[in-house]
């Protein structure tokens, strides 16, 4: 890459930081939601073992 590219007309140094802050959320709103969907997964799983399995009187 150039400098020229990197000083993006004299603004690189507020634009750059922008994108990083930008990417560091992205990546922990997904990371997030990874977590939120274990949690899920996990109280799921011990709900159905406590009421002795998934299918309930529904179950086709």
């Amino acid at each position: 890459m150039s400098a020229e590219f990197l000083a993006m007309g004299g603004h690189g140094a507020f634009i750059w930081p922008a994108y990083g802050l930008t990417f560091a959320v992205m990546l922990g709103l997904a990371l997030g939601g990874i977590a939120a969907r274990r949690a899920a997964r996990a109280r799921l799983d011990a709900l159905e073992r406590e009421s002795g399995g998934a299918g309930g009187s529904d179950a086709a």
